[in-house]
C-alpha cells in the first residue's frame, strides 16, 4: 500500500518553527520576493506601478517606501488583504502556516490561543485568509471536450431540535416545521485527465439544488460529461450536457456514473464543521465552502507551496470590503 502524501516528507516543506525565527527584516524580505517576483523583491507603487522607490523608513523601523514618480508612500502590505494590520508582518506568516498546516480547517478560537491575540483578532484573519484562498476560483469554468465533471449538493444549517416527548415531536422534513435557514451548497468538481485525480472544485450557494442550474451552465463548459445522481433537480442538465446519473439508493457508482469526488468535497467540510467550526451556516458558508474547494484542490502540494501560493492570493487582492474594520460596524459580511 502506497504512502499518502501527507505522511510522506515532500508534503513538509516548511515549518512553523523556521518562520518563528525569522527576524522581522527577513520576514520582509520573504513577503516583499512572493509580492513583487517580477523585480526580484524590489518594491513597486501600489498606486501607480512605477518601481522607481526608495526607502524611507519610519523612526520606528517600520518599512515604508516613496515613489518617486506619484510622491506617495507606501508600505509591504499597502494595496493588500493585510492592509493596516496592527500585528508584527512575522505573526501574519506564522498564521498562514499555522491556517494552512490544518487539513480540514482552523477555528479561530484555536488560533488566537496559538499567537496570543484576542479572538477578534484571529475571526477577522482566518476569514481575510479564505478571502484569499477565494480568489483562486473567481470566475474559473471547468470542463470541455473529453472532461467529466460532477455535480453534486449538500444543505448546512437550519437544525430544527426535537422537542424533549416523543408525542410533541414534529416531522422536520415538512417546509412548515423548518426555520428556513437551510441552504443547499452545490460543488461543481473536474475530474483529471487521469480520472483519479482532481480539476478545480467550484462551489456556491442557493436555497435549493434547482437554483444552482445557471450556475452550473455557467461555470461548465458545454462539451463536458456531466456526473450527478438521481435527484430531479439535475434533470434539466440532460438538455445541455452529456449526462449520467447514478441512483445512490442503489448503488454508490456504476460504470457510467460517479459523483465520488463531489461527495469528497463534502466529506472535507463535514468534518470541518464537526470538529472545528461546530456550526457553517448563513453569510458564512461560502467562505467556508471556498476554503474547503482550495484544501482539495492543493492537497497535493506541500505547505511551502501552498503557503506561497496563498500569500501571492493575499498581495494580489485589495483590502476586504467585509472585513477591514468589521468590529466596528454592526452589519454581518456580505455574501461573497
Amino acid at each position: 500500500m502506497s504512502q499518502h502524501f501527507l505522511l510522506s516528507a515532500a508534503a513538509r516543506s516548511l515549518s512553523l518553527t523556521k518562520v518563528l525565527r525569522m527576524p522581522e527584516r527577513e520576514a520582509e524580505t520573504v513577503f516583499a520576493a512572493i509580492r513583487w517576483p517580477e523585480t526580484n523583491g524590489k518594491p513597486v507603487c501600489p498606486h501607480c506601478g512605477c518601481d522607481a522607490c526608495y526607502e524611507c523608513r519610519r523612526p520606528s523601523g517600520a518599512p515604508r517606501w516613496r515613489c518617486k514618480a506619484c510622491r506617495k508612500d507606501f508600505t509591504l502590505t499597502s494595496g493588500t488583504l493585510f492592509a493596516f494590520h496592527k500585528l508584527p508582518l512575522v505573526t501574519y506568516l506564522a498564521a498562514l502556516v499555522i491556517f494552512l498546516n490544518e487539513v480540514k480547517g482552523k477555528s479561530a478560537l484555536a488560533l488566537a490561543r496559538d499567537l496570543d491575540v484576542q479572538y477578534k483578532t484571529a475571526f477577522v484573519l482566518t476569514h481575510k485568509i479564505r478571502e484569499a484562498m477565494a480568489a483562486a476560483i473567481k470566475d474559473a469554468r471547468v470542463g470541455g471536450e473529453g472532461r467529466h465533471v460532477e455535480v453534486d449538493g449538500a444543505y448546512f444549517g437550519g437544525h430544527v431540535r426535537p422537542a424533549n416527548r416523543k408525542e410533541d415531536r414534529k416531522d422536520r422534513r415538512l417546509a412548515e416545521n423548518q426555520t428556513g435557514k437551510r441552504q443547499c451548497l452545490v460543488v461543481v468538481r473536474e475530474r483529471g485527465l487521469d480520472g483519479l485525480t482532481t480539476g478545480r472544485t467550484i462551489p456556491n450557494v442557493f436555497k435549493s439544488e434547482d437554483a444552482a442550474l445557471s450556475f452550473i451552465k455557467s461555470r461548465v463548459d458545454a462539451a463536458t460529461t456531466v456526473h450527478a445522481d438521481e435527484s430531479g433537480a439535475w434533470n434539466a442538465l440532460h438538455g445541455r450536457f452529456d449526462t449520467r446519473r447514478v441512483n445512490h439508493s442503489v448503488e454508490y457508482s456504476n460504470d457510467d456514473a460517479c459523483t465520488n469526488q463531489a461527495e469528497s468535497f463534502f466529506s472535507r467540510i463535514r468534518r470541518a464543521e464537526i470538529g472545528h467550526h461546530h456550526h457553517i451556516s448563513g453569510d458564512y458558508l461560502i467562505r467556508y465552502a471556498k476554503e474547503a474547494a482550495f484544501r482539495e484542490d492543493h492537497r497535493r502540494d506541500s505547505n511551502g507551496m501552498q503557503f506561497r501560493n496563498v500569500v501571492a492570493l493575499v498581495t494580489k487582492n485589495r483590502p476586504s470590503v467585509d472585513f477591514c474594520g468589521y468590529w466596528q460596524r454592526s452589519r454581518s459580511a456580505a455574501t461573497a
